[in-house]
């Protein structure tokens, strides 16, 4: 798969991600703690697929980056909530395990996005002061 057919299922994954996420908090139950979770597990999940998108208009390899790595604090707080409602006993794990293992894959994916362009990053950096030398 070549880049941009990379950076497109990315972008159908996080969006499907933010539109699970948002059908699943509309499911919790109408009181206090009902009410701050969905609005946290909706801001997180839909800032996943909008931060990616804004990632892949980046400017720069550094740019990309950086907006990056918002992308992985918002689906590590995506997963975050996830966990939180069962604990708190508002829904199953059955019901939330699927957004669970997506929102794991999608902050892995992102992690190890974000890797390899530092290190690519870092061996031009070296590979431009030996030149120069």
């Amino acid at each position: 798969m070549d880049k941009e057919g990379f950076q497109d299922n990315l972008k159908k994954r996080t969006k499907d991600f933010a539109h699970r996420c948002v059908k699943l908090a509309l499911t919790l139950p109408k009181t206090d703690l009902g009410n701050h979770l969905r609005r946290q597990l909706i801001k997180s999940s839909t800032s996943v697929a909008s931060n990616y998108r804004a990632a892949c208009l980046a400017q720069s390899k550094s740019d990309f980056v950086f907006k990056l790595s918002i992308v992985i604090e918002e689906a590590d707080e995506s997963c975050f909530w996830l966990e939180f409602i069962v604990e708190e006993k508002l829904l199953k794990v059955s019901q939330v395990a699927g957004l669970l293992e997506e929102g794991g894959e999608l902050t892995a994916i992102f992690i190890t996005s974000r890797k390899t362009l530092k290190n690519r990053q870092s061996e031009f950096e070296t590979s431009c002061k030996l030149r120069i030398k």
